[in-house]
């Protein structure tokens, strides 16, 4: 069977979700441009834009492309009636692109339910865990209001130096004149999968480090660490806690 699998969202978004795609055995994987390196070792993965799919109207080339599989399971467009209007002859399978506000599941469980399949498995990425001997700590994410301050993030890098290099990470529009930067998933992937430790918020670099196999301190603020928590090596951390409580977390995941 050739089955697609649509699967927008953010990075954390993808990570979470990578267990339901893997379960679903997919030919073909349409997401956005910068996820395509997250889901490359599952299936080709192409960008959903490039092949199309977010045009008002979708352009006959798109139409056939689609047309060509048996199943289409979509997280895209699921509250879209004018979508889904235009592809009620082809063989799609909407599903919820996020979790009801009130469940308990925790994110990486919705998504396999919604696909029959069980519960409890960790998203993993096939990143071969280095030896690079430094700590990264990614101070930000996709809302001010997910990020323990910065000050803070820097009185924990201050106490870990002392044991190994503390390095920054940062994407191309957050500010921090010293962090590394990388142009793509695809490159930022093996540099943080030879990190010793990695500190950081609610955000999509702290699933994909915990996907990569790093042990993860995680600070979480009004979001439910239930549900969105990375799963892997991680301590998850109210943002109450002090620079020391986060440096001994950290050193703890060291041993």
């Amino acid at each position: 069977m050739r089955r697609l699998v649509i699967r927008p969202g953010a990075i954390g978004d993808a990570v979470v979700s990578l267990p339901a795609v893997e379960h679903l055995q997919p030919t073909e994987i349409w997401c956005p441009a910068q996820n395509v390196p997250l889901f490359a070792h599952l299936a080709p993965a192409r960008s959903l834009v490039a092949e199309g799919l977010d045009a008002l109207t979708l352009p006959p080339r798109t139409v056939e492309r689609l047309a060509s599989f048996d199943e289409i399971v979509s997280w895209y467009a699921a509250a879209r009636p004018d979508f889904q209007q235009q592809v009620r002859h082809l063989p799609f399978r909407f599903l919820p692109a996020l979790p009801p506000a009130q469940t308990q599941l925790h994110a990486a469980d919705f998504y396999l339910q919604q696909v029959g399949a069980p519960a409890g498995a960790v998203p993993r990425l096939p990143a071969a865990r280095g030896n690079g001997g430094f700590a990264v700590i990614h101070p930000f994410s996709g809302s001010a209001k997910k990020n323990w301050p910065l000050e803070r993030f820097r009185a924990v890098a201050a106490r870990l130096a002392a044991q190994l290099p503390v390095l920054w990470c940062a994407g191309p529009q957050e500010p921090l004149d010293e962090a590394v930067r990388f142009p793509s998933l695809a490159e930022l992937i093996p540099w943080l999968a030879s990190a010793a430790v990695y500190i950081g918020n609610d955000s999509g670099i702290s699933h994909l480090a915990a996907a990569c196999g790093v042990p993860v301190v995680a600070l979480f603020g009004p979001a439910g660490s239930r549900v969105w928590a990375p799963r892997g090596n991680v301590r998850v951390l109210p943002f109450s806690v002090s620079p020391e409580e986060v440096t001994r977390a950290a050193r703890s995941l060291l041993r």
